[in-house]
């Protein structure tokens, strides 16, 4: 089918020739009074327009429209998109196609993650790093390693000024261009942190503590956190190398949080935030954007929606972990259903690890994921068996987690038992993920 005839079926009007199209942006530039640039695969219009005055809107006032056709300019967005109200600015990506729009909330993203980062760069030198070849850099947020405080966890987040920034960043470190000591990094967007409404933290009395000692104990935690106050905290819980501190009351809570945060317990220094509510129906449902199967969703044990020990539970704000480390809300589940495959289809040959996490299902695919993105050896798993009273075969994985880099290992192995293989390898990998 002609151009012609895909517009006309499309109803996206007639082809204009590249003289008609630059008149009418030509007019719309007198009319308006906004500039137009192009750069970097893109047009903007606007951003400031003509009489601004002060700094530019803040985040949370850009949507991001998909799907627009392709022979659409800025003459026929701006007249449509200026019924809901006055345009900043307007940015066309040169390379569109579509037949109807669909428009959400720009997740207007700061924020990048950094993979294979050599595991002895301190944040300073990371950061330097990031300064030489990019513009615009705020933060860099680096973790330490759970075994060795000296060294990071081989990826880091670093924070820009504005999206803009970061996009462009996000281009020049695409891996190949750019090797900071000699390594090839991993770039991708970090996952923006859960927002939590300010009415919801307000409740919150439960801390998130990390970069603990391995070695640490949930006693020794509630004893230092109950200093400042005696028998203010509840429980602790502890997961590797960080902490749930639940108080009884959120006063203290807030008051803890003030003192103890930079503190040092057993030789670490340690970090002290307000933790995030997590989803009351399951925090492992949560943590895996809720596509874990029902069957599965209480091989750990998790309490049911109805026990009251649930609604305290918190997730840390710096925690919203994505499975490469990064910070994230729900990405878009991906809808599980069965497509036909006509003749003639094209068929691309990919890899699963150039896939979004949301297309995996199952946990055993998550830590396989989680594993290759932090550039680790993929996990091994070992089954162990016993015999029930009743004569029943049960079983338990253990997991073997090592890293490439510095050949470092670390295993991890539920405290039950299932009666099928498939069960029991979820479950380790559920029990490994939660604590790595």
């Amino acid at each position: 089918m002609h151009e012609e005839n895909k517009a006309a079926a499309n109803g996206c009007g007639k082809i204009r020739s590249g003289a008609q199209n630059g008149a009418a942006l030509l007019a719309l530039m007198e009319k308006t009074g906004y500039s137009m640039v192009q750069q970097n695969g893109q047009r903007k219009f606007g951003g400031p327009p003509p009489g601004w005055e002060g700094p530019p809107p803040p985040r949370g006032c850009e949507v991001f429209v998909g799907k627009i056709p392709r022979d659409m300019y800025e003459d026929e967005l701006v007249p449509v998109f200026e019924r809901a109200g006055k345009i900043y600015e307007l940015r066309l990506m040169m390379e569109f196609s579509g037949k109807f729009i669909g428009v959400c909330v720009s997740l207007d993203n700061c924020r990048l993650f950094i993979g294979a980062i050599p595991k002895d760069k301190k944040k300073e030198e990371i950061l330097n790093e990031m300064k030489k070849v990019t513009e615009g850099v705020v933060d860099v947020i680096v973790y330490p390693n759970a075994t060795d405080k000296t060294k990071n966890r081989g990826f880091a987040f670093v924070e820009y000024e504005s999206h803009r920034a970061a996009a462009m960043a996000r281009r020049r470190l695409i891996p190949g261009t750019f090797q900071p000591w000699g390594h090839t990094i991993q770039v991708d967007w970090a996952d923006p942190e859960k927002v939590v409404d300010e009415e919801t933290m307000q409740r919150v009395k439960v801390l998130y503590v990390r970069n603990l000692m391995i070695s640490t104990t949930e006693d020794k935690i509630k004893a230092e956190f109950n200093k400042f106050k005696p028998g203010v905290v509840e429980r602790v819980k502890k997961l590797r190398d960080y902490a749930f501190v639940h108080f009884f009351h959120r006063e203290d809570a807030v008051a803890a949080m003030s003192i103890m945060n930079g503190k040092c317990i057993d030789g670490a220094s340690i970090e002290v935030t307000l933790a995030k509510p997590v989803n009351k129906e399951s925090p492992w449902k949560q943590h895996f954007n809720g596509q874990i199967s029902p069957s599965s969703e209480n091989l750990l044990g998790f309490p049911n929606k109805d026990d009251s020990t649930q609604k305290s539970l918190g997730k840390p704000a710096g925690l919203s972990v994505r499975l490469n480390g990064q910070h994230s809300p729900s990405p878009p589940e991906v809808e599980r259903s069965t497509y036909p495959i006509f003749p003639g289809i094209k068929l691309t040959p990919i890899s699963m690890y150039s896939l979004k996490m949301s297309h995996f299902s199952s946990a055993v695919m998550h830590l396989d994921y989680f594993c290759h993105k932090n550039s680790w050896a993929p996990p091994e798993y070992c089954l162990y068996s016993t015999t029930s009273q009743d004569g029943k075969i049960l079983l338990v994985y253990k997991v073997l987690i090592s890293s490439i880099a510095d050949d470092s290992q670390s295993y991890f192995m539920p405290e039950k038992l299932c009666t099928t293989v498939e069960d029991a390898k979820e479950l380790a990998a559920q029990f490994t993920l939660l604590h790595l």
